[in-house]
């Protein structure tokens, strides 16, 4: 009889014990109460006050531990997500992993002749497209800060260019309450309506605090439409260290989780239950460059942290990896976004975002985006683990073998070799071989995929009535929006 004997069916990986966590958010708790949050929203005020909270001057709240702890309670640790596509399901809890794109990057390297320009409707439409053939993008956020469209309603066009690209499931951004009251709108429609929406949300709302210690009106109001109409929602401070936070990464996290979590309250307050991720993109700032780094390790560090400390809580966590500060999708590119692909991966985190970020994130690009993909397989097939049981060991199989032979023509082989993980773009290929083929760099054939993807690729299409009906919401937004113009320039 076996007995104490214990299993991993994946790679283990910890940042920080179970002590260091609670250290983290006593300390949390402790600014909570006695520094706390700037929360510029009369709603959300009145909120925070009817349960317990204090203001010591117009707009700082502070809020007791017990407040916190039962925001936490109330919030769900399960939230399941679908694409237009409603078989495209993924499911935020402890330890699933799923990676997707980042958002709103302002330029774009063009396909075709390598210009750093802006973004268009075309260019988001092709980066929805690219991320819907790729087996390893899970989800899906508009990668490119759409510039071609009116400026006060560029998250719908976002949006659309979105759903004409990719059946899978969206993260989004929205300009104010407005932009996301229309986004939901949309998703209804493509969804067949609210209670379908309700069900399996079509998207995820990106929500930001303001690092440090502040929920400006316009972050509040999309929590609160966020919580009152099921859409889950991402809360996520950004701070840097020696920055907007403090230059210590457990000080850092004290204050990302005190952003956050004062978020959380303010959506449970609003509606117990509401369905809300921990997030946190956190980094330093380089005080040589003052750049916000996407490929500094302790953004790796950080990152698997405050996933920790999400699973300590029973929190979904937004997470981020397969970004750079390359200004191209060169080996730079590669190491960065691999060292940060595989950290959250073995962290464990919900949804891991900003696949295909280069130069800071100033930059939304294709071949970074599926380069990317192909890492993300390999980190995939290394958390699979080593299964070890009978079948397995082969004990029977090495004898039958023996010493001097080969494995080539056994049944054991034909059945296991297949689980092998192989690249689709990665060269494995003799020197002659490679040669033949082109002498090509890794480099050469992720750029060869893309072109193919944009030319060639065709995603499921949206329902003409459906997308008339879209392209309606849209356009009596941009009215009401040049009418708001003319009022303010009167």
């Amino acid at each position: 009889m076996r007995v104490n004997y214990q299993v991993h069916t994946t790679p283990q990986f910890r940042i920080l014990s179970d002590g260091q966590i609670k250290e983290i958010f006593f300390a949390t708790l402790e600014v909570l109460r006695e520094t706390g949050v700037r929360v510029y929203h009369q709603e959300a005020l009145e909120l925070l006050l009817e349960e317990g909270a204090y203001v010591s001057d117009d707009t700082l709240v502070h809020i007791p531990a017990a407040m916190v702890e039962e925001a936490v309670a109330e919030a769900p640790s399960r939230i399941v997500v679908a694409g237009r596509d409603r078989s495209k399901k993924i499911a935020l809890e402890r330890n699933h992993i799923y990676f997707g794109t980042g958002s709103d990057c302002p330029f774009v390297r063009d396909p075709y002749n390598n210009e750093r320009r802006r973004y268009t409707y075309e260019d988001n439409y092709n980066a929805a497209r690219i991320a819907d053939s790729l087996p390893h993008i899970d989800f899906y956020m508009p990668l490119g800060l759409t510039s071609d469209v009116p400026i006060g309603t560029y998250d719908r066009h976002q949006f659309l260019a979105a759903l004409q690209g990719v059946t899978k499931p969206l993260v989004v951004t929205a300009v104010d309450r407005e932009g996301l009251a229309d986004q939901f709108e949309m998703a209804c429609e493509v969804v067949n309506g609210e209670d379908e929406f309700e069900k399996a949300p079509l998207f995820v709302i990106y929500t930001e605090p303001s690092s440090p210690l502040e929920h400006t009106k316009e972050a509040v109001e999309k929590v609160l439409f966020a919580a009152e109409n099921n859409i889950p929602a991402i809360i996520t401070p950004c701070p840097s260290a020696g920055g907007t936070a403090p230059a210590t990464m457990a000080g850092l996290l004290v204050q990302a989780l005190a952003e956050t979590l004062s978020g959380i309250v303010i959506s449970q307050l609003k509606k117990e239950g509401a369905p809300v991720i921990m997030g946190g993109v956190m980094t330093i700032m380089d005080m040589l460059t003052t750049t916000y780094s996407y490929g500094a390790p302790e953004l790796s560090l950080l990152s698997a942290g405050l996933t920790e400390i999400s699973k300590w809580l029973g929190l979904p966590m937004f997470s981020t990896a397969g970004c750079s500060d390359a200004k191209s999708p060169d080996q730079q590119a590669a190491i960065e976004g691999a060292i940060s692909i595989a950290t959250a991966a073995l962290s464990g985190a919900s949804l891991i975002h900003d696949v295909g970020y280069l130069e800071s994130g100033l930059v939304g690009s294709y071949d970074m985006l599926v380069m990317s993909n192909e890492i993300i397989g390999m980190v995939k097939r290394i958390m699979g683990g080593i299964p070890v049981n009978e079948e397995t060991l082969a004990v029977d199989v090495i004898a039958k073998v023996g010493p001097g032979g080969h494995f080539l023509g056994e049944k054991h082989t034909f059945k296991h070799f297949r689980k092998f993980w192989l690249p689709e773009l990665i060269d494995r290929a003799k020197v002659d071989d490679w040669e033949a083929a082109g002498s090509k760099t890794l480099g050469d054939r992720v750029h060869e995929k893309v072109i193919n993807l944009i030319e060639t690729y065709e995603p499921e299409p949206i329902p003409d009535d459906v997308e008339n009906r879209l392209k309606e919401i849209i356009a009596q937004a941009d009215e009401r929006h040049r009418e708001e113009e003319k009022v303010a320039l009167a």
